[in-house]
């Protein structure tokens, strides 16, 4: 089998890890548009703030593609796809034809509409950054535009670098997709301590050479202005080559779309209508490929992800899941509060099951959380134990000896504390060497200081050293 997969990202790099993985034969091409080997979008943020070189952020070795007979258009765009010829055409001209032909082509910055925007930054990329720290050296000032997970990151690493910055968010609170009023409310406070200026509800009506204007005429200075507004699938090459296409890449449980030689993952493809701007679902969906490309299963099925949103910023800790809007009226509504700590914490539950949460200032219960939300089980009926890790009933990742090995640890990687224990047994004594066994801590991070912990605990049992 020819397999050719244009996308070379967090969604692409996994495939072709997967596939590989399973089967060493099959021929596997990869195209991606930039020049870099693959790396972690996710943790872009540590290398704006100086914290993460760029090679600390790779998926795959520099070696890697050469060791694992893969070939690799590095920095050539595909353009087109002959369907008829199964081919792909790149801007090199080189034409590679395929058997399979899978979509990894993710999402590009959504830059508003607005005068002077070509003065700022977008922050999406590896290069981008470059842009960033490079401007970032000598700027007074710097303000960025977009209150979401990709601006608040931004805004942190500016921070983290000693430049004085501005947050400017059209919505009347932070994340609003993902918290409440008051959960936006203290992730504010908190940005504030770490040295992010923050105004909510205003407009942005033109980027000046050295300010932003605000709606009212207003002027915010700025001598480095970065654009967070979001993302959007990149469907061009699907679309030009006449695949269905609505918000994404449309494709069914096979991640398959309406031609059948041809699949999607990842950021571009759009499953049961929705599309995941996520890392954990670009992973299951690379997953289910992998075994069905390779034959390892026939019967993998994507039903789609519940999804766990984390924040990756230096000093702040957040995590929301489902449901975060409903009312007291929708739902019951477990929440406490305490802003001088910089504390928040909410369960959504319906029918005796947690439908959503959130987490912020501290989130040791995630995983005992996100276990109970992935399973949609009955709730313990103490409910301030899963507030409360330690108070009551709820196993957590820092109380190794009450987690089941059933539980969770890496979301990103579907990654369990047996697996971890298993892992261990093997010889793995420390994080790293677990990290590259079972890609636990290698998504979005958050998991590092539970499996530090996990694997603390272990060498603690056996009297050896970790």
């Amino acid at each position: 089998m020819r397999l050719v997969v244009v996308g070379n990202g967090m969604a692409g790099a996994r495939l072709v890890s997967e596939v590989r993985a399973r089967d060493r034969h099959v021929k596997i091409t990869v195209f991606g548009a930039e020049a870099w080997q693959p790396y972690n979008r996710v943790l872009l943020s540590n290398v704006v703030a100086g914290t993460s070189r760029p090679d600390q952020v790779r998926l795959l070795g520099p070696r890697w593609h050469a060791e694992h007979n893969v070939t690799a258009h590095l920095g050539v765009e595909v353009t087109a796809i002959d369907r008829d010829a199964r081919t792909v055409v790149a801007a090199d001209g080189t034409r590679e034809p395929y058997d399979v032909l899978v979509l990894a082509t993710g999402s590009e910055p959504v830059i508003p509409a607005i005068p002077g925007v070509e003065r700022a930054t977008a922050f999406r990329t590896l290069d981008d950054c470059d842009r960033i720290r490079e401007a970032a050296a000598s700027a007074r000032s710097a303000v960025v535009i977009g209150g979401g997970l990709l601006g608040i990151e931004a805004a942190r690493g500016l921070a983290g670098r000693g430049v004085p910055v501005t947050l400017l968010h059209v919505r009347d609170h932070l994340m609003e997709r993902q918290l409440d009023a008051e959960a936006g409310l203290i992730l504010r406070e908190t940005l504030g301590s770490l040295g992010v200026a923050i105004r909510t509800g205003v407009t942005v009506t033109a980027v000046r050479e050295r300010h932003v204007e605000l709606a009212g005429e207003e002027l915010v200075d700025a001598d480095l202005v970065v654009v967070a507004c979001g993302v959007r699938p990149v469907v061009g090459l699907a679309r030009d080559a006449g695949l269905e296409v609505e918000r994404g890449v449309v494709v069914d449980d096979e991640l398959r779309t309406d031609d059948p030689s041809i699949f999607a993952v990842g950021e571009c493809a759009q499953h049961a209508g929705r599309v995941y701007g996520l890392v954990a679902p670009a992973w299951e969906q690379a997953s289910v490929l992998a075994d069905l490309l390779t034959g390892a299963d026939k019967g993998a099925r994507y039903r789609g992800s519940r999804l766990v949103t984390r924040l990756k910023a230096k000093s702040v800790e957040l995590a929301a899941m489902g449901e975060t809007h409903l009312t007291d009226e929708e739902a019951e509504i477990v929440r406490f509060s305490h802003r001088h700590k910089g504390t928040y914490r909410k369960l959504v539950i319906r029918d005796g099951r947690l439908v959503g949460a959130i987490l912020l200032g501290e989130t040791s219960a995630v995983g005992t959380l996100t276990q109970l939300f992935d399973r949609g089980g009955p709730l313990p009926g103490d409910r301030t134990g899963l507030l409360f890790p330690g108070v009551g009933a709820a196993a957590t990742a820092d109380n190794p000896t009450r987690m089941p090995d059933s539980a969770r640890v890496c979301q990103c990687n579907n990654v369990t504390k047996g697996q971890i224990r298993a892992c261990w047994e093997s010889g793995a004594r420390d994080v790293e060497a677990v990290a590259a066994a079972t890609r636990a801590t290698t998504g979005c991070g958050g998991c590092r200081d539970a499996v530090e912990g996990i694997v603390g605990w272990l060498c603690e049992q056996e009297g050896v050293s970790a």
